[in-house]
């Protein structure tokens, strides 16, 4: 159903009427729809910036100082969800799972296939370590304890300290091939957003792309905080 323009009646298909030019109640928009963007990971963020403060200047409360008060809470409204959908857009990881998100994947659950390793494990939320990992992590492990037990006695450990710089590198490593393989998904799935609601989509396909994404973004987010860990302790 074609929405209408609630102070003339006419149909709306953006922020403001066409035709008296009111703005519009905040509406339930997903974050590419606020911009007009199709679903689509691979945008052009120097063109989402210029859009963002053009719509700011737009929708700005101080616009809609004199207007009446509907039209104030509206402003106010869709200010705050332009700024939301700003952040969340121009950042690769924070879009990339924005669109899961819509695409009906549950982030603070793990992918199918970690999700029922965790499941094994008792804990079905529970982070679940890469099994090509797991050597890693356990030495990873025993020299982190071991570097907090050295700074409590206010000892340092060379080799220590040496083996977590190696483990730093290696993890910003893995974090840039992640990222790096994490865009070819991208274009992927832009490959497969249907053109036109004439063309269907190619559901077992975008199922594949969009789990294989769910899968880097899990341990991407593993490794991030194993980095994190790296970091706090040599710091």
């Amino acid at each position: 159903m074609e929405a209408r323009c609630w102070s003339c009646g006419q149909g709306v298909g953006g922020h403001f009427c066409a035709s008296c030019g009111k703005i519009q109640p905040a509406g339930g928009e997903d974050y590419f729809a606020f911009f007009g963007l199709p679903r689509k990971l691979n945008i052009d963020t120097a063109a989402l910036e210029r859009e963002f403060y053009r719509l700011s200047r737009q929708l700005h409360p101080d616009v809609f100082a004199i207007a009446g008060q509907r039209e104030q809470q509206w402003s106010t409204e869709k200010t705050s969800q332009l700024n939301d959908a700003y952040r969340a857009l121009k950042d690769p990881i924070a879009r990339t799972q924005c669109l899961l998100t819509l695409e009906g994947v549950k982030l603070e659950e793990q992918s199918r296939s970690a999700t029922d390793a965790a499941r094994q494990s008792g804990g079905e939320k529970k982070q679940v370590v890469p099994p090509d990992m797991l050597e890693e992590v356990f030495e990873l492990n025993m020299q982190l304890d071991e570097m907090r037990m050295n700074k409590q006695m206010g000892e340092d450990d060379p080799n220590i300290i040496r083996d977590l710089q190696q483990a730093r590198a290696r993890f910003e490593q893995k974090m840039n091939e992640l990222s790096a393989e994490l865009k070819n998904y991208w274009d992927e799935w832009d490959a497969l957003v249907p053109a036109g609601e004439s063309a269907p989509p190619d559901k077992a396909a975008r199922e594949r792309v969009r789990d294989k994404m769910v899968d880097l973004l899990n341990r991407r987010s593993y490794i991030r905080n194993l980095l994190r860990d790296v970091n706090e302790a040599l710091g």
